[in-house]
């Protein structure tokens, strides 16, 4: 899975100017639209999926699915001021949450027996790994939904501030503070738990 890269420059044209140039009818507008997006859409799905198991394997597939639906939706996309990447951080949101309820729904297949030996992590190497996740992922719950979301697209999808404050309506200044703010509250998290353990550590050898 190759993810698509987008060179980042400062004099390059704004997504929403490109949307009116594709909304119009010019076609080499609406092909460098529909690459950024994409760029956008598969740093934010990947940021998303990551957690579940075979989530990286449908990155592709959910971000080409906002790709079309922003194409469907050009036509009814009216500039209001906002960043056009907070229009498209909206479908990449909803085109997650049907992801995210297919996988809750899904069956669970049994894989087939490998004809010769299996040199995938074992079910103990998967247990941990799961459980590492799975901490991570609670960790990043008890932060409240938009400290969530900026350590997703700037941590984990690896958006630019400015980026990120085009996609939530902050500005970058406030993206750096609030990422600042969350991620010391994680720390905190941190500390907290390591305390925890240590002091029932010395209760067991008392």
């Amino acid at each position: 899975m190759t993810e698509v890269q987008v060179p980042h420059t400062q004099d390059r044209v704004e997504l929403r100017d490109l949307a009116a140039l594709a909304g119009s009818g010019d076609p080499r507008a609406l092909n460098d639209l529909l690459t950024r997006v994409r760029a956008v859409a598969h740093r934010y799905v990947r940021s998303r999926l990551w957690t579940y198991p075979g989530g990286a394997d449908m990155v592709d597939d959910v971000a080409q699915e906002v790709c079309v639906a922003v194409f469907g939706a050009l036509g009814r996309y009216r500039d209001e001021g906002r960043p056009f990447e907070a229009f498209v951080y909206g479908i990449a949101a909803r085109k997650v949450a049907d992801a995210q309820r297919a996988f809750a729904v899904a069956d669970v297949s049994t894989p087939d027996l490998p004809d010769g030996a299996d040199e995938s992590p074992t079910p103990e190497e998967h247990a941990v790994r799961h459980s590492e996740v799975q901490h991570i992922v609670g960790l990043l719950e008890r932060l409240p939904e938009k400290l969530r979301e900026i350590l997703r697209l700037r941590v984990v999808a690896g958006m630019s501030a400015e980026e990120t404050g085009r996609a939530l309506g902050m500005t970058p200044g406030a993206v750096r503070v609030a990422q600042h703010r969350a991620l010391n509250t994680l720390r905190g998290f941190v500390g907290h738990e390591a305390k925890v353990e240590r002091g029932a550590g010395e209760e067991r050898h008392g």
